[in-house]
């Protein structure tokens, strides 16, 4: 029998070492009960997470672009979190923009969106003004993230940074590992903990019961992502075992 459900393709642009965003998103939408989706990716060459390989690895957007608007998507994800906030603050609307710009000379008008902008989307949606991270960058790109969210007027409270410069390898991080750095932050001021700040790092298995031990709404890049898809498609983002974020319809974008 056919599947009435309404069908949205979702183009992800990623860098080409990255193998868990086109796990963690379609996991995700799958949960949604009214809907069903595609997923179809281009991909950009990276793979040691250094400032000289995300510049060179951004370089290669408008190949990515043009590839995915010839899928005709419905939502395009720039899905690298990090590519963006090492570029300096702002940057995620920026090449949101470009990115807009660039499908719509091809007459296409998707949903344009960026793993960076769904995070900060995600944490506002929460009403979080001071948050907690765990990064599986090096320090210094690790303080580039912290200082983006600052400057988008976050109050980091604490942070980790498990110092894994090989991109395959953070697709490799156990969840153990993540949820012992987030044991060490202090939290007792903060509002929303991010346990994946990297859609690489693996995260769907730690939101829910993070949040049971923590006492705190968690997300991570993976579940900002889907959040801010299902928004911007004109979707109730509510998805079941997804943490607070995604647990009851919000309003969606004016």
């Amino acid at each position: 029998m056919t599947d009435p459900r309404p069908l949205h393709r979702v183009g992800l642009v990623v860098p080409s070492s990255n193998v868990t965003v086109e796990t963690e998103i379609p996991a995700l939408l799958a949960r949604h009960k009214d809907t069903r989706f595609s997923f179809h990716a281009s991909r950009m060459r990276m793979h040691q997470v250094s400032p000289e390989e995300l510049r060179a690895m951004n370089a290669q957007r408008e190949r990515c672009v043009d590839e995915l608007a010839d899928a005709g998507v419905d939502a395009l994800l720039y899905a690298c979190l990090v590519a963006l906030m090492a570029q300096g603050p702002g940057e995620h609307q920026r090449t949101e923009k470009a990115v807009t710009e660039q499908l719509a000379a091809r007459g296409r008008n998707p949903a344009v969106l960026s793993s960076a902008g769904a995070l900060v989307e995600g944490l506002e949606a929460l009403g979080a003004r001071r948050i907690a991270l765990v990064t599986p960058y090096l320090r210094p790109l690790a303080e580039q993230v912290v200082a983006y969210l600052e400057a988008e007027g976050f109050e980091v409270v604490d942070w980790a940074a498990l110092e894994v410069a090989d991109n395959a390898e953070v697709g490799c991080i156990p969840g153990d590992r993540v949820l012992a750095a987030a044991r060490g932050l202090d939290l007792a001021r903060a509002d929303a903990l991010v346990i994946s700040a990297c859609v690489q790092m693996p995260s769907l298995a730690l939101v829910a019961p993070a949040e049971e031990e923590f006492g705190l709404p968690v997300l991570s890049a993976a579940t900002a992502g889907a959040y801010s898809l299902l928004r911007h498609l004109g979707l109730t983002p509510a998805l079941t075992g997804a943490g607070r974020l995604l647990s009851a319809p919000l309003p969606s974008p004016s």
